[in-house]
């Protein structure tokens, strides 16, 4: 009995220990669980605001397109708000950051740096060189002279389409049929159909090669069906302008819609 009575606290006390140590493992899975949950939602929230803050801070919009098909004079438009004939032919990037001209007397509106990438197939490399930076793309079509070119415009738009920096920039495309001034100029509803059935030959062909003899890093559209634009997981739009008269309204809607004042 005197041993009994001697036990007894300890018992008493290491009970309630062991108590209070289930009450801790108990609410352990729990308090890991919203650890585990806290730290993924913060983590998620961090890069959401990494991606948003590197897609606003990004003023960099890229012209592309075939030599001739009237980038060059697009570029100068957007700065000076005339053609310069006689100037147009370029083999190396055209670059500049730069207030729209026809933003140019209004106040605090944001530069917009544009590069013009030469059309040269053998200069095509360098568009690389500017797309981690892009806001958009802008591709150059001669509307007037589009049939001739239709498979080499078609190309170089496939080979833009599936680059992985495009791809998973999602970076935002718009498609410009230029020179649409003249009467004998094809309609952009014309040049996307005639582009769409160009890259989905150019689809078939490429899959049915080896993966030595192409370069594509990303496959393009939905398998077992034709190809539309629609199907890109960035966004592709087309537009109209006339570098030369200078209605170009429809390209500086793109620019600004990407590029924040």
């Amino acid at each position: 009995m005197e041993q009994w009575i001697q036990v007894e606290p300890w018992i008493d006390q290491s009970k309630q220990q062991l108590d209070r140590l289930m009450e801790w493992v108990q609410r352990q899975p729990a308090a890991q669980f919203y650890a585990t949950f806290a730290i993924l939602f913060l983590s998620s929230i961090f890069f959401v605001l990494v991606r948003v803050l590197k897609r606003t801070k990004s003023n960099t919009i890229v012209l592309a397109g075939l030599s001739g098909s009237g980038k060059t004079i697009l570029f100068y438009q957007l700065r000076d708000g005339s053609s310069h004939q006689g100037t147009v032919t370029s083999m190396d990037p055209n670059e500049g950051s730069f207030v729209l001209h026809s933003e140019s007397e209004k106040g605090k509106i944001k530069p917009v740096h544009v590069v013009d990438v030469p059309g040269h197939y053998r200069l095509r490399p360098k568009l690389d060189e500017f797309l981690p930076q892009a806001a958009g793309l802008v591709f150059v079509v001669d509307a007037l002279d589009f049939l001739p070119n239709c498979r080499a415009a078609a190309e170089y738009l496939y080979d833009i389409l599936t680059k992985a920096a495009v791809v998973k920039r999602k970076i935002p495309l718009l498609i410009v049929c230029n020179k649409t001034d003249k009467v004998s100029a094809h309609s952009k509803d014309f040049i996307r159909k005639q582009l769409e059935k160009e890259i989905d030959k150019l689809r078939v062909s490429r899959t049915g090669a080896s993966a030595a003899d192409i370069a594509d890093e990303f496959t393009l559209g939905v398998s077992g069906e034709p190809f539309v634009f629609s199907q890109c997981l960035n966004k592709v739009m087309l537009a109209e302008s006339s570098g030369l008269t200078g209605e170009i309204s429809q390209v500086e809607q793109f620019i600004r819609e990407y590029v924040r004042c």
